[in-house]
């Protein structure tokens, strides 16, 4: 198996990345984080995952050690596969995720794009007591405010690592009707 590959990146985008190691380019999907900050000509170390399928050999790449732990743990949960474990981790940060799961908020991981309420369900039942301990305080759930927000701005064409950093600078939603907040969101990414 692939575990991890360091090289140059040759090309990037729709949603991967070809990394040259030592002449021969791998084509590796990644998260939007990653994404973002590959471009052509610049090293590059991915944590990898080959994906097997009958007719088809995948290549599936994180930051970090600990996404991609976290990626093929939700790889074990009925109906997830590696697009849609992609999505979840692309959409909210790895502490996120296990804070939702621990608590067993699934209309949180409902709002994640892509994930519907069965599914929701479905990995907090199934990833409850397998994704360890969450310690310290850790950011707060996706809130329903949060995900429409980002949802816009998705729609709108904007990453989804673009909206959730806009969204950082935005009021939270208790104190913001949705519109001033897509409002605000748009105008961070306008200056950025």
């Amino acid at each position: 198996m692939i575990a991890r590959l360091h090289g140059r990146v040759v090309a990037a985008g729709d949603g991967s990345v070809i990394v040259d190691v030592a002449g021969v380019g791998y084509r590796v999907r990644v998260p939007p984080s990653v994404l973002a900050d590959a471009s052509p000509g610049e090293m590059i170390t991915l944590h990898t995952h080959l994906h097997v399928r009958e007719n088809e050999l995948a290549l599936y790449g994180c930051a970090s050690e600990d996404e991609l732990a976290l990626f093929e743990t939700l790889l074990t949960v009925s109906g997830i596969g590696p697009r849609s474990a992609m999505s979840i981790i692309s959409a909210v940060a790895p502490e996120t995720l296990r804070e939702a799961v621990v608590r067993g908020d699934a209309a949180a991981l409902g709002r994640i794009p892509g994930v519907g309420k069965r599914t929701a369900e479905r990995l907090v039942t199934e990833l409850k007591g397998r994704l360890g301990s969450t310690e310290g305080s850790l950011p707060a759930a996706l809130s329903s405010g949060d995900a429409e927000v980002i949802a816009a701005l998705t729609s709108l064409g904007y990453s989804v690592v673009e909206a959730q950093q806009a969204l950082q600078g935005v009021p939270p939603a208790s104190a913001l009707p949705l519109e001033e907040r897509i409002r605000l969101a748009l105008r961070s990414l306008a200056r950025e």
